[in-house]
């Protein structure tokens, strides 16, 4: 049985898209879908002193119809340095942020050209942390098909699935006959039921930023997701 699950890339995840990537064979980056504004792309929230807090990176808007994810470029670099000044402000007194400040620091002197690739960096350097070994590959390796569930169904039978994991708010569009008709049993991943983790600054907030899990309880993190071996 080969599990597969096929998400767009999104910028520094939550815990529960590395969950996801931990609970299948092979994860497909779907990049090639079109690219929304104010969506988790290029965006995601920490937790601060003051609330919780954006980390946008600014992304070139190009064309009346859009341009698709991975054709979007990043506007300019000085977001690298602000970004992990604001990281660094708000975790520095968290009990694991130099174990993980010594990989992610040297992440965001680099240089990145398209939303795509500045995510794959950062989701592949998360996941070799977690010791998740899932295989990562990308939609565009494959052949895209039309409509929306039949290109789900196809992308699983070129890469061999025999079982598809959605998130739950694909439920809105997929067709579940499509999937059953080609004999690749669907199921829905849960997010529900994550324990808390001792965490800074007020309340608890479970939406945010995997770094969040990260700076606070380090090579621990697993012990609060559901599907990475302990």
């Amino acid at each position: 049985m080969k599990k597969v699950a096929i998400l767009q890339s999104n910028y520094i995840p939550w815990k529960g898209y590395f969950d996801m990537i931990a609970a299948v064979d092979e994860f497909i980056v779907y990049d090639d879908m079109q690219y929304t504004k104010n969506d988790w792309r290029n965006r995601n929230r920490i937790k601060t002193a003051q609330g919780l807090h954006w980390l946008t990176v600014p992304v070139k808007m190009k064309g009346r119809f859009g341009q698709s994810i991975r054709e979007a470029e990043l506007d300019g670099h000085a977001w690298r340095s602000a970004h992990w000044r604001i990281l660094s402000i708000n975790y520095r007194k968290a009990k694991c942020f130099s174990e993980v400040a010594e990989w992610l620091g040297p992440l965001y002197q680099c240089e990145y050209q398209t939303v795509t690739e500045l995510n794959l960096v950062f989701i592949a350097a998360i996941c070799k942390f977690l010791d998740i070994g899932t295989k990562i590959s990308c939609s565009w390796n494959y052949r895209l098909d039309h409509g929306k569930t039949e290109r789900l169904v196809s992308l699983c039978q070129q890469a061999g699935a025999t079982q598809y994991i959605s998130g739950p708010a694909a439920k809105n569009y997929i067709e579940p006959s499509c999937f059953s008709e080609a004999g690749i049993a669907l199921s829905w991943f849960d997010y529900d039921g994550y324990p808390q983790y001792p965490q800074l600054w007020g309340d608890f907030e479970h939406g945010v930023s995997i770094l969040d899990l990260l700076f606070n309880c380090g090579q621990d993190a697993p012990l609060y997701m559901r599907h990475i071996k302990k």
